[in-house]
């Protein structure tokens, strides 16, 4: 039976900046395999029925082939109350093909009576880079959210590449809504593998008065050299603003250039003894994601006939893989 939860942060939202801000913590929304906990059956099943209470389930499974010893291996099951009021569907998948490409998936939605909806996916995926020749594991995960009795809602999409060598990209997209008031977070982190790291968040929100606010700083560094730097901004009504600006510069001798300046006269350059601090790679990395991908890695190929050789595509980006079928399009919330 379906039990419908709205994250709390639907109904959230602060008027003090730094309160507001304090939601927009970076840190992963994406799931473990553990917590998705795909199950896929090996034979072909077809089933639905009725509870007692009216309500209606439904359940089916099967594998789609196709050129290239493309296989996809999918579960979908689902329900709805028996006036149609509430209902879920939730659909699993797995795939390969002789390429090497493994890709595990799952996708949730529904609603309640209240008109509540939500839907959720999230896919990892294993290949290797035809021109660097390394072993890639991208995970994302995308979000979203609408109430059913307000003008509310919330979006968010999460990804993470990685490579053999360090390489590795993670970033996050967020959008939401309540009623008169809208805010945004975008992040990125970048490790080249060779120590050149790259992180930068901005963060703005604002109301359908006019008051606008945000936040926003950037920082490279590379072999103890670099800079930070960032801006906090407020926008009234009247159009009057008000803004901070501030910067960093690392010399990567003890020494670090500040400097500042803001709309109300405030400034500051000085230069100051005091250590650099950065991370010059992922606190979560290439190690981590093989051993948190225990289940796409045992994804099991076709066997591939003696004398028959995969097709590859010299692109940047993995083939693509269509949706197993009853798959909603990847929409961001409206």
């Amino acid at each position: 039976m379906l039990t419908f939860v709205v994250p709390s942060v639907l109904f959230f939202f602060a008027k003090d900046m730094n309160a507001f801000f304090g939601i927009c913590l970076i840190d992963t929304g994406i799931a473990s395999e553990k917590e998705w906990g795909i199950n896929l059956l090996d034979e072909a099943v077809k089933e639905s029925g009725t509870n007692e209470d009216g309500s209606t389930w439904f359940r089916e499974s099967g594998e789609d082939r196709g050129e290239n010893g493309y296989r996809c291996r999918w579960a979908r099951m689902g329900g709805q109350s028996h006036d149609g009021s509430t209902e879920w569907t939730e659909t699993w998948w797995e795939k390969s093909d002789w390429t090497g490409y493994k890709e595990l998936g799952a996708e949730k939605s529904g609603k309640n009576a209240e008109g509540d909806s939500w839907w959720e996916k999230w896919k990892e995926v294993m290949y290797q880079d035809e021109w660097s020749n390394l072993a890639r594991i991208e995970r994302s995960a995308e979000k979203q959210a609408k109430s059913g009795s307000e003008n509310a809602g919330w979006y968010e999409k999460w990804w993470e590449k990685y490579d053999a060598k360090g390489w590795t990209e993670k970033g996050a997209h967020k959008y939401g809504r309540l009623n008169e008031q809208s805010w945004w977070e975008r992040w990125g982190e970048h490790y080249d593998g060779r120590g050149f790291v790259l992180k930068w968040t901005d963060k703005w929100a604002e109301t359908d008065l006019g008051t606008k606010w945000g936040d926003k700083w950037e920082e490279k560094f590379f072999a103890g050299i670099g800079s930070r730097q960032g801006e906090t901004w407020h926008e009234s009504p009247g159009g009057e603003r008000w803004s901070r600006t501030w910067g960093e510069e690392h010399f990567g001798n003890g020494k670090v250039h500040k400097y500042g300046k803001s709309t109300t006269g405030e400034s500051w350059d000085l230069v100051v003894d005091e250590e650099t601090y950065y991370e010059a790679v992922p606190h979560y990395g290439w190690a981590d994601v093989v051993g948190d991908s225990t289940q796409l890695l045992s994804i099991q190929p076709l066997e591939r006939p003696p004398g028959v050789y995969p097709t590859l595509d010299f692109s940047s980006s993995p083939p693509s893989k269509e949706d197993p079928p009853g798959m909603p399009p990847s929409s961001p919330l409206e």
